[in-house]
């Protein structure tokens, strides 16, 4: 009798153990590894995730991109002013760069002199006032083509980063509202509550908002610093523009 009794006790407790096992490996089928909640996303979630790594990674690609070209961009700047403003002739720096601009001023500079050029080809030495106030005109124009074609051309991009920064969050916030409905669907169905049921598809969910947030902040920290950035060395080229206008306007002047 006290045999059978001690069997039936093991028994309960090896079910027991069983059972608890049994709830364990149920436990353990969910990864909460980065890897494996994407894998057990929805498919709408994994779109969004999937959208959200791609905007990052191209969002850091033009981060990267900008701030490699504005510093050369100013280095070659810096070189050319050196030799504009180095007393030298300006038809001389005007052939020895004219096939071969190296930056937006330089670029900005053969706009202005190829321009002046063609007038002077045609002849000055009757050049009437009007005729003087044409060529002025025509030459700050051709200027300022030249600095709106160039700034159009470095500000390519900032768009898109400015588009991320607002966005994406939102989207982040999508893939979990929609994360969110799927597990407590899945709750529903299963009738089961438990901490080790709900926490897989809430982690899943909010998975996607967490990557909107990695995508976006980066996003909106370099489009301010970028966009500040480029406003100066736009003021740079304005302030060249202006001033290089002044040279030619007392050139005329002169003639």
């Amino acid at each position: 009798m006290a045999n059978e009794v001690v069997e039936t006790v093991e028994s309960v407790a090896l079910g027991g153990e069983a059972v608890d096992a049994i709830a364990l490996g149920g436990a353990a089928v969910h990864d909460l590894s980065v890897w494996g909640l994407f894998l057990q996303a929805d498919i709408i979630v994994k779109i969004v995730i999937f959208l959200l790594i791609m905007a990052s990674i191209w969002s850091w690609a033009i981060m990267f991109d900008k701030i490699l070209k504005l510093r050369k961009l100013r280095k070659r700047a810096d070189q050319f002013e050196d030799a504009f403003w180095s007393g030298g002739s300006l038809d001389d720096l005007y052939d020895r760069i004219e096939k071969r601009p190296s930056d937006p001023v330089s670029t900005i500079f053969i706009s202005a002199m190829r321009e002046w050029r063609r007038a002077s080809s045609r002849g000055n030495g009757s050049r009437t006032d009007q005729a003087r106030v044409s060529l002025q005109q025509r030459i700050d124009r051709v200027m300022d083509i030249s600095l709106n074609r160039e700034m159009d051309l470095l500000e390519r991009g900032m768009v898109f980063l400015a588009s991320v920064g607002s966005s994406a969050p939102f989207i982040g916030l999508f893939g979990t509202v929609w994360g969110i409905m799927n597990a407590f669907t899945s709750i529903a169905a299963s009738k089961n509550t438990s901490l080790a049921v709900v926490a897989p598809g809430i982690a899943e969910a909010l998975f996607a908002t967490a990557l909107g947030l990695v995508a976006a902040i980066p996003a909106v920290l370099a489009y301010n610093k970028l966009s500040s950035d480029i406003g100066r060395y736009g003021a740079r080229l304005e302030a060249f523009s202006g001033e290089f206008s002044a040279i030619l306007s007392r050139q005329l002047e002169e003639h």
